[in-house]
This record gives structure tokens, C-alpha cells and sequence, in this order.
């Protein structure tokens, strides 16, 4: 038996050597969000390497989408989890995020760069209003998919309004709880299904804890800023449902509109750029991490874009495992799945209303309402990827 299980070692390692290559290539050809992402990771992984069949891989994405953090970093994470363990699926995580990250946070080198040397940024001046476009049609198309009754459409346009109001980064997690709480007390109108008793590992949900606790403790006595953006960016990662849309809002509010680290037109320049970035949504947290400790120097950058990096991926990582073991018992409970639809809504009104705030300060100037416009329209009424969008944009700002 034992040189039997010692020439498994080295295929084992031509297969994960092989899985790695295909990761690395997907994080530097996928744009477009999730649902791109998805059906890459199908016709890769499923229909050229099959390490799993559609149905898993639908299930799995299905899980990821409930759970909170970034739904295809979550699946092609779980990916390597399911094929090598741990192990491989920190390498997973760190391959795949890598490109856009670096991208990102030269991104935000560039920006202070132009604004040290009062350069003009111009160019960049449609960007601003398309990515206000880019968030209302993704609360569109959440709303879409996530309202199926009045009391989800209360609790959304209830959401829309508190945050609005509010705009408080603490205000999130209330409202998120709220919702889930409303809906949950409706479990009864769900199916009934057969139920086995949990079997629970908790190692991964207390070092998520662990490290939410410990982050929050130790930037409360530090005060150092790294300490307290990574406790930042891994507190709004352990609360965004529903992808890289909803995260926008939840930057907005904490770090425009209640810290006021980062411009509005700097926050919109971002999160248009994003939309041209490879692999997660969710790079555009590096983006920010860079601009917020701008004045230090290039290490104190490189080092904010770390802690944000790593406090924006790592809560929803820790999650992912904690369920994935037992997914199968716990998506037979009514009250899970009646609960997950008042998160959904209320994070389609936290999407809502970030967008009403960016779009507000843009009425009196009308070629701003029109590019935003004509970008809501082109994305409704056609298949026009963002990032051709966005591309397109950039050179009408250099030509004109």
C-alpha cells in the first residue's frame, strides 16, 4: 500500500499544479461580475476539466450567493477547497484576487499621483456619472430577482429610506438583522422539508469571530489607521449580501459620506475603473485602501491596500467553509430560507439608496444626467459589456 500512496502524491500535485493555471488564467480574462464569472467557471472547470458537474457547481454558486461576501470568489475558492483542502484554497483565493488588486491599487497611485501634481483628470470625467448608472441598473436587476411580495418590497423601499436618511455605516447592519428577522418569521409559508440534526465544525466560525473581535479591540487601543481599516473592511465583508453591487453602497456610506477619507468624484472614478479590472468586484476595496492613507508615502499605500485587500476577502472565505460542511442539513430549515429573502430586499435598498445619493449632486449639471441616463438604457435595452462601456468613456474624455 505504501508505494501505491506515495505514486498518488505527485498526480495529485500535476492536479492541483493544473487547477492553479486554470485560476490564474481566469483571474486575468474574466470581466464583467459574477454571472460572466459563472458561466467561465463552467465551461473551464466543469465542461473542460471536470473537477465537478453543473449541478454542484450551481449548488455550490447557489450557497455562496446566500452566504455574505463575494459570491464568484466564494465559488472558485470552495473549488480548491473541495479538490485540495485548505491549503489550496488560500492559493485559490490569492490567484485569483492578485490581478485586479495590483490593478486597483496602481489605479489609486495614479489618481493621487495627478491630483499631488494638479493634473488634470478630465478624461475621466464620464466615468464618474456611467458608474452611477452601473449601480442603479444592478439594483434593477437585484430588485428583479429578490422581490417577490409586498413584504419584500416594504422592507426594500424602507431600507432605501432609512439609509438614505442615515447615512451611517452602522445603520447596515441594523437594517440587514431587521430584514432577515421579518421575513424569517414567515417561515411557515415555505416548504417543509426532512431534517437530520447538524452536524457542526466550529473551527472556521471562531476564527472568523476571532479575528472580527481581535480587530475591532485592537484598533480601538491602537488607533493605529491600518489596524482600523482592515477591522472596517472585514466588518463590511462579514455584512454584504449579494456581491460587489451591494458592497458599493456600503463603501460609500462609511468611507465618503460618514468619514469622508476618500472624494465622491475620487469614490466614482474607482468604481467606474472597477468595472474594466479582471476577476472580483471587490478589488475595488484595494482602490480605496491606497487612497486612504495617500499622504504617507508609497509603503503606507502598498500597506493600506494590504489590510483592505485582506479584511474585504477574508470574512467571507472563513464563512464559506464554516457552511460548506454542513450546507446540506442546513438548507432544510424554514426559517434559513425565509430569513435570507428580507437580507436580500433590504440589500437591494441599500443599493437604492447609494444610488440616489451619488445621482443627487449630479441634477443641475445635464451632461451628467444624460450620460447616466444613456448608460441605464444601453445596459437595459443591450448586450454592451461595462467594460466597453467604461473603455468608451474614458476615450470620449480624451477626444473631447
Amino acid at each position: 500500500m505504501l508505494p501505491y500512496r506515495s505514486s498518488l502524491k505527485p498526480v495529485r500535485k500535476i492536479r492541483y499544479f493544473i487547477f492553479l493555471k486554470d485560476v490564474a488564467l481566469l483571474s486575468v480574462t474574466t470581466f464583467g461580475g459574477p454571472q460572466v464569472h459563472l458561466a467561465m467557471f463552467h465551461e473551464r472547470f466543469v465542461q473542460q476539466r471536470r473537477y465537478l458537474t453543473e449541478a454542484e457547481l450551481l449548488e455550490l454558486n447557489a450557497l455562496c450567493q446566500i452566504l455574505p461576501g463575494p459570491t464568484s470568489t466564494q465559488t472558485i475558492t470552495t473549488l480548491g477547497f473541495k479538490i485540495g483542502g485548505p491549503n489550496l484554497a488560500y492559493l485559490t483565493l490569492l490567484i485569483w484576487v492578485l490581478p485586479g488588486v495590483c490593478i486597483m491599487t496602481a489605479a489609486a497611485m495614479g489618481v493621487y499621483y495627478l491630483e499631488q501634481r494638479n493634473l488634470s483628470m478630465q478624461f475621466a470625467r464620464f466615468i464618474q456619472p456611467m458608474a452611477v448608472g452601473f449601480m442603479a441598473v444592478a439594483g434593477y436587476r437585484i430588485g428583479q430577482k429578490v422581490i417577490k411580495n409586498r413584504i419584500s418590497l416594504a422592507l426594500a423601499i424602507a431600507t432605501a429610506l432609512v439609509a438614505y436618511i442615515f447615512r451611517s455605516p452602522f445603520m447596515t447592519p441594523v437594517v440587514i438583522i431587521i430584514g432577515g428577522l421579518t421575513t424569517g418569521l414567515t417561515y411557515q409559508q415555505h416548504e417543509r422539508m426532512d431534517k437530520q440534526p447538524l452536524r457542526v465544525q466550529w473551527a472556521n466560525f471562531l476564527l472568523w469571530g476571532g479575528v472580527f473581535i481581535a480587530a475591532a479591540g485592537l484598533g480601538a487601543v491602537t488607533q493605529w489607521l491600518p489596524v482600523r481599516l482592515f477591522e472596517n473592511f472585514y466588518r463590511n465583508g462579514s455584512l454584504v449580501f449579494g456581491g460587489g453591487q451591494v458592497l458599493t453602497p456600503m463603501l460609500y456610506n462609511e468611507f465618503v459620506a460618514f468619514k469622508h477619507y476618500l472624494t465622491r468624484e475620487e469614490f466614482l472614478s474607482g468604481l467606474g475603473l472597477v468595472q474594466v479590472v479582471p476577476g472580483p468586484v471587490f478589488s475595488f476595496a484595494s482602490y480605496i485602501g491606497a487612497l486612504t492613507v495617500r499622504g504617507a508615502g508609497l509603503n503606507a499605500q502598498l500597506l493600506g491596500s494590504a489590510v483592505a485587500t485582506a479584511g474585504i476577502f477574508l470574512p467571507g472565505t472563513f464563512l464559506i467553509f464554516f457552511v460548506y460542511r454542513f450546507w446540506d442539513q442546513l438548507k432544510r430549515y424554514r426559517v434559513v430560507r425565509a430569513s435570507l429573502e428580507g437580507v436580500n430586499a433590504a440589500s437591494t435598498g441599500l443599493t437604492a439608496a447609494a444610488a440616489i445619493a451619488l445621482f443627487e449632486p449630479m441634477i443641475p449639471h445635464w451632461p451628467s444626467v444624460l450620460v447616466v441616463l444613456g448608460t441605464v438604457v444601453i445596459l437595459l435595452l443591450t448586450r454592451t459589456p461595462a467594460w466597453l462601456l467604461i473603455l468608451a468613456g474614458l476615450l470620449a474624455g480624451v477626444l473631447l
